[in-house]
């Protein structure tokens, strides 16, 4: 039973309210002690900075599993830079299928009709649905969001991938690597940025390459206009050097020494493996308060595809679904404002183009007994607002 006190407001409230989907916590017992190794004043071509690149690519390398053919990167922008690299230099050969199901993957669409102007299609689903699979065509490119940030839906593995395929598959797994396992047969590119499950500082993109995209990359030169910062080629060829701790511009060496002690903290914590239970330690939290709650529901129908970090929630109360769009915004605004004033949740507003909703943070870096002190708040912030609103519509 929830402890409340004379207001009725509950009586604990999470260690750490920040539940924000990027960037995300620190992990548990971060302080800036851990930045203390950091070359700083030093060029990211010095030996020094060199070598805090290439561990960065080194370690990530082999806590993913990722096999050892494959070339990781570190790539200016953040996910969304290591997405558009990869689709700028890759795509072209083939017609493109763009996978959209949430805010991300119709960017991605955007970039590759109107930007690259691609012999391409969309292939859509409503928030809360993967697209039908069945339709989707291999022998084409194909690029799709591994994790929907923005809808908390996931591909519920690579089953439906097929391993003949003739085409690529470019998977944006920004909120999903370090926290699901990800089946490296069945794709030939993966981006994520260092602010995600990791709790790293933002801008830092990172791009995997297999090995059927380098041998895209080696047949194949796009006549396009492709920005400097993106140039992965060099001659007829891959550009070997990125993919050994060089960039193609100067990254931070505060945030490389940051994302190093994050990947420190994770080796302590079971690595992968130690990653991904915690990930699901918190989804569980959140699942088990969904089947008590009458008034909310996750946005992802299947349970096969819910999202174990971006954990999309909506509002099912009849209350809440007798209101327009902009008073149902206006609504959730209300409510989480509520969190933020008493100091239990900040930054968990859906994606502003998301169905009216809420998410919390479910990586890695969040601790469970958080999120379990945080569910009475949510019910105690909804009351309240829909009493508000209850009285207003009176």
């Amino acid at each position: 039973m929830t402890m409340t006190d004379a207001t009725g407001k509950p009586v604990t409230r999470p260690n750490d309210a920040r539940f924000s989907p990027g960037p995300t916590r620190k992990f548990e017992g971060w302080t800036t002690d851990h930045l203390a190794g950091a070359a700083l004043g030093r060029s990211h071509r010095s030996a020094d900075g060199k070598t805090k690149l290439k561990s960065v690519i080194d370690r990530s390398k082999a806590m993913l599993g990722m096999p050892d053919d494959w070339r990781l990167g570190i790539i200016a922008g953040s996910d969304t830079g290591a997405v558009e690299c990869a689709m700028w230099n890759l795509l072209g050969p083939r017609p493109v299928e763009v996978l959209v199901w949430e805010a991300f993957g119709k960017d991605w669409a955007v970039d590759a009709i109107s930007e690259l102007k691609l012999d391409a299609r969309m292939i859509n689903a409503d928030f809360g649905d993967l697209p039908d699979m069945n339709t989707v065509d291999f022998d084409r490119d194909v690029v799709l969001t591994w994790n929907g940030t923005t809808s908390g839906v996931r591909m519920p593995g690579g089953d439906v991938i097929p391993a003949d395929r003739e085409g690529l598959v470019i998977a944006d797994a920004t909120s999903a690597a370090f926290a699901m396992d990800i089946p490296w047969d069945k794709v030939d590119v993966v981006t994520w940025s260092w602010q995600k499950v990791l709790g790293g500082e933002a801008a830092h993109g990172m791009m995997a390459l297999g090995p059927r995209a380098v041998a895209r990359i080696e047949s194949y030169k796009p006549d396009r206009a492709i920005p400097k910062i993106y140039r992965i080629r060099k001659g007829e060829g891959l550009n070997e050097d990125i993919f050994k701790g060089a960039t193609l511009n100067t990254p931070s060496l505060l945030a490389t020494e940051d994302c190093l002690a994050a990947l420190d903290w994770a080796e302590t914590i079971g690595g992968l493996n130690g990653m991904i239970a915690r990930s699901q330690a918190n989804f569980n939290v959140m699942e088990a308060w969904i089947a008590r709650t009458d008034w909310a529901e996750f946005m992802a129908v299947d349970p096969a595809t819910r999202s174990t970090t971006s954990i999309c929630v909506r509002i099912t109360d009849p209350v809440f679904d007798a209101l327009d769009d902009g008073t149902q915004r206006a609504f959730v605004k209300r409510m989480l404002g509520m969190l933020a004033d008493e100091g239990a949740a900040f930054d968990i507003e859906g994606y502003r183009s998301a169905p009216p909703s809420f998410r919390i943070w479910g990586g890695g870096t969040v601790e469970a007994s958080d999120i379990e002190a945080l569910t009475p708040w949510l019910d105690w912030a909804f009351a309240a607002t829909k009493g508000e609103y209850a009285a207003k519509a009176a």
